[in-house]
This record gives structure tokens, C-alpha cells and sequence, in this order.
């Protein structure tokens, strides 16, 4: 997938902990804030059940995955309560 370019305002120690962690992990400042990004938006979730899962049918992989999500939203909401 095509990268794009974006500005986001963040605060002071929290840029300098992530450009901390990259430089540790020998990582880019993106691939982290790309990283945490997918694990709060659950994405990260498609690529696990895709990896568990790939003899699946495309679409039935698709239904799997948005399962998945779908009960991982169920209980961030039910553990933020």
C-alpha cells in the first residue's frame, strides 16, 4: 500500500519516547507511530487471523477478520466501562 505524507501535532515526551523507541529498535519514527496506529484501530487484528487462516477463502477470511474485530471493540468498550 501507497505511503502518504501527514503533519500531526503530538506531545513533546511522547515524540521523544516513540523516536527513543525506533532508534532501539533500529525502526523509522513512521514505522512506529504506524504500528501503534494499526493496534488502536484493531487492523493489526486482520493480519493475524490472515497468517492463522490462509488456506481461507478471501471472503471468508474478510468475515473472519471483521468478527475478530468486532469482538475486540465489544471488549476494549466492555473493559473501558
Amino acid at each position: 500500500m501507497a505511503r502518504k505524507k501527514m503533519t500531526v501535532y503530538v506531545d513533546e515526551d511522547l515524540l521523544r519516547a516513540a523516536k527513543v523507541y525506533a532508534a532501539r529498535k533500529d525502526l523509522r519514527d513512521s514505522d512506529v507511530f504506524e504500528t501503534a496506529l494499526r493496534k488502536y484501530l484493531g487492523l493489526d487484528l486482520f493480519e493475524s487471523v490472515w497468517e492463522r487462516n490462509g488456506e481461507l477463502d478471501p471472503d471468508d477470511a474478510t468475515v473472519l477478520a471483521y468478527d475478530e474485530l468486532n469482538a475486540a471493540r465489544r471488549e476494549r468498550r466492555r473493559r473501558s466501562r
